[in-house]
Order: structure tokens, then C-alpha cells, then sequence
């Protein structure tokens, strides 16, 4: 009898991973790499549905990890050609403890980063959408019934008695709200805001940075900041005007508070759907000279610039992160 499809490819799928991985090393050895590894929070959570965050602790045992094991450059520097293989971290959104708990970190252990600040909620109370939908929907306490969205394009209604009914509606707004323009998400927010009847107060542990904080990290010497946008919109979803409004007025922004020039930027979300190559020449027109991407893979001198992979880091101790490490390495 012959073998089914899907036994051939199971069959294979070691031969494949051998060959990927025997691939993945010669370039390698041929260029070495930089890996770029994404962050967003150092802090410790209650919830946290997103895994943004990672604990003091462990990011601290990371840090101690990449300063013994590997050579480190920020996003800025000029990486000529790396003889080995090296590693940039970078964090996206600008959460206040960015600047409370890594500085901190970084500092002890000379870790250079990048941070990608929103402009949007810079110097406000105000949590970040995906936060709020979390704070409106997942904590405990009373709900209606049901939750129902109505607008020109979509008229969705979704049972909301129980925790697990909240956490499919909120998987669904979370996806919904990516693809949708900033005004349509900030009505979607109100009315969420209403039916929960939790209002807009939002969490000190979920705060953006404040001008003073984003002034302490620029400060730093080894940290470097780049635009991400001021809503924190999918640029794909955008027209070509949007695009170019969010990109350029976030670069404005942040040169006008730090007083010098911003020629880094990453993309919200970061998916290779997440934009597009008009975002990627609006970029380019903005002055940007690296532009980083959330999928991935390493950055070799053939790595267009405006598309840079990068691997996003979870709440690991060090030994499961130095295994994570020689993944994203060699897979």
C-alpha cells in the first residue's frame, strides 16, 4: 500500500530540518549574523494574555546571558562586518517600565538597546488599546450578558456571562481592532467603556512613558530611540496618505522632544502583513536608514534594511533562553 501524503511529509520532516539548519550555518559562516531580539515590557504581571512581559529577574539573568556569550551592538551603530555572530535588543511601545525596571538592567550589565516609542500616548495615563481591552474584558468582576458591536460595516453580538465567553470576545476585538483605523477603534473602545462600565482610568502598571522618562533613557549611552508610529495602527490596513501621516509625524515628534535626529523605526505589530512596500518606501522617504519587522530570521549584508527580522523574547529563565537562542540561530 503506498504511504499517505501526510506520512511522507512527516517522514521528511527530519531530513528537512537537518538540511535547513546544515544551511543556516554556512551562511552563518559565510556572513556572520546580527540577531535582533524584540522586547516590550520588563515587569511583573498578573495577567498578562499578550506575554509582552518578561520578570526583572529573568531579564536580568538574559542580559548577564548575552554580555557573557556574545557580542552586542545597538541598532544604530554602524555594523561594518561582524566576525561572529552578534545580538541587538530592542523593545517596542514605550511602557513606562522600559525606563523604570530595564534601564536599570541594561546599565548593570552594558547591554546596549533600541527603544521604539509611540508618540501617540507618550506623556499620557492613557494604557495602550490591546491593555484597556484586556482591563474592560479579562478582570474579574460583573458583566452583562452580551456584548454587541454595531457600526456601518459589521453588526457582531457575542455572549459575555462567563470568564471564558469575555476571553473569546476578546481574542475577536483584538483581531478586529488590528485592521481598523484609529477612529473607529477609539468608538469601539467607548462603547466597550459603557458596557463594562469600568471607564478610562487606566493602571500605573500599564502606563507609557512620561517626558522625563523617555528624556532618562535617551540619556543613556547605550540606548538608542526610534519611532513606531503615533497610534499604533496596522499599516497595512492604512492608505498610503495614513501611512505617511503616522510614520513621518511620529519621527517629528520624537526629534522635537529629544533635539536630535530619529533614524530608526519599527512597524506596529510587525507581521509581514503588517505592511507593506509602500510602507516600506515611506520609510525610506521619512529618512529612516533601519527599519525593523516582527517574523523570523537574522540580518545578514544582504538583509534589506527596511524589513529587518526579529525575534520576539518571552518570559524565560536563562537556561530556556540560551536554548531559544541557538534556535533562532541554526532554525
Amino acid at each position: 500500500m503506498a504511504p499517505y501524503p501526510g506520512m511522507l511529509r512527516a517522514a521528511c520532516r527530519p531530513v528537512r530540518s537537518f538540511l535547513q539548519r546544515s544551511w543556516n550555518r554556512f551562511l552563518n559562516r559565510l556572513d556572520p549574523p546580527v540577531l535582533i531580539l524584540l522586547y516590550h515590557r520588563v515587569t511583573t504581571l498578573a495577567a498578562d494574555p499578550q506575554q509582552l512581559a518578561v520578570s526583572p529577574e529573568n531579564f536580568r539573568d538574559q542580559m548577564r546571558h548575552l554580555r557573557d556569550s556574545f557580542p552586542l551592538v545597538g541598532l544604530g551603530d554602524d555594523w561594518g562586518s561582524p566576525r561572529e555572530t552578534a545580538i541587538a535588543v530592542t523593545f517596542d511601545d514605550g511602557y513606562a517600565d522600559n525606563c523604570r525596571e530595564a534601564l536599570p538592567i541594561l546599565e548593570e550589565t552594558g547591554v546596549p538597546a533600541t527603544f521604539f516609542v509611540g508618540t501617540g500616548s507618550l506623556g499620557t495615563r492613557e494604557e495602550f488599546w490591546w491593555d484597556e481591552l484586556e482591563r474592560l474584558l479579562l478582570e474579574p468582576g460583573e458583566y452583562p450578558e452580551r456584548f454587541t458591536l454595531e457600526d456601518d460595516a459589521r453588526g457582531v453580538s457575542w455572549p459575555t456571562a462567563s470568564p471564558g465567553q469575555r476571553t473569546v470576545l476578546y481574542g475577536d476585538l483584538h483581531r478586529l481592532m488590528k485592521t481598523v483605523d484609529t477612529p473607529c477603534r477609539a468608538s469601539w473602545m467607548r462603547r466597550l467603556r459603557d458596557w463594562s462600565g469600568k471607564g478610562d482610568s487606566g493602571r500605573e502598571s500599564h502606563r507609557p512613558l512620561d517626558f522625563r522618562e523617555l528624556a532618562r533613557l535617551a540619556q543613556s549611552p547605550l540606548v538608542s530611540i526610534g519611532a513606531h508610529t503615533v497610534t499604533h495602527p496596522c499599516l497595512s490596513a492604512l492608505t498610503a496618505e495614513r501611512q505617511r501621516e503616522e510614520i513621518t509625524a511620529s519621527k517629528m515628534r520624537l526629534e522635537e522632544v529629544l533635539g536630535r535626529s530619529v533614524t530608526l523605526f519599527s512597524y506596529p505589530f510587525g507581521g509581514r502583513r503588517d505592511y507593506t512596500r509602500t510602507s516600506e518606501a515611506l520609510c525610506r522617504e521619512a529618512g529612516f536608514v533601519r527599519v525593523a519587522s516582527n517574523f523570523p530570521g537574522l540580518v545578514h549584508r544582504w538583509t534589506n534594511p527596511y524589513a529587518l527580522p526579529r525575534r520576539l523574547v518571552r518570559n524565560w529563565d536563562r537556561e530556556t533562553f540560551a536554548i531559544h537562542l541557538e534556535r533562532f540561530l541554526y532554525r
